[in-house]
């Protein structure tokens, strides 16, 4: 059980209230995880708009995206977001067996150079805030610089999400 309540589109802040209405009208369910962040209207407001920047609006190439937010969900143990993400990944061109060998993806051979670099970038992000030159240069080698700060944006916003998450306990949608 959740250690905060879901706040309801009738019980929340004018301002959420019409994003979920949006979201309800673009036909999508509004999340639990969203219902969390609705009691703290402006963060929450902000969250959403971050987060629809980066799942819809992005630089990056949406395959890797997914292999990076799921990779955050792994590291982050964090379920809800790996069962969220899951789909989408599929959605935007992610392989099964590529989700299903993320948790050892440095010994897969299911990964081109590029997811590779993804992969090893999302990983020194997430685990060790730095990155090595080495790594950095390989996601410089095919990602503009719009997108590398988009791609390192990504990884600290889903870390952010898996925090909230695993910290109140959000527990999936039914």
């Amino acid at each position: 059980m959740a250690r905060v309540s879901f706040l309801a589109k009738e019980q929340a802040a004018p301002e959420i209230r019409e994003m979920f209405q949006k979201m309800e009208d673009n036909g999508f369910r509004v999340l639990n995880l969203f219902k969390v962040m609705a009691h703290s209207p402006k963060v929450g407001r902000n969250f959403l708009r971050l987060g629809n920047a980066i799942l819809f609006k992005g630089a990056v190439p949406p395959n890797l995206r997914e292999m990076a937010i799921l990779r955050v969900g792994h590291i982050n143990q964090a379920n809800y977001e790996w069962t969220q993400h899951v789909p989408i990944a599929l959605r935007a061109g992610v392989r099964q067996e590529q989700i299903e060998a993320l948790p050892i993806w440095e010994n897969s051979g299911k990964f081109n150079e590029q997811e590779r670099a993804i992969l090893r970038y999302t990983d020194e992000v997430a685990k060790n805030i730095r990155v090595k030159d080495d790594t950095f240069a390989a996601v410089r080698s095919f990602l503009s610089e719009e997108g590398i700060v988009e791609l390192t944006t990504t990884i600290g916003y889903y870390g952010m999400v898996c925090r909230i998450l695993e910290a109140l306990q959000v527990e999936l949608e039914k």
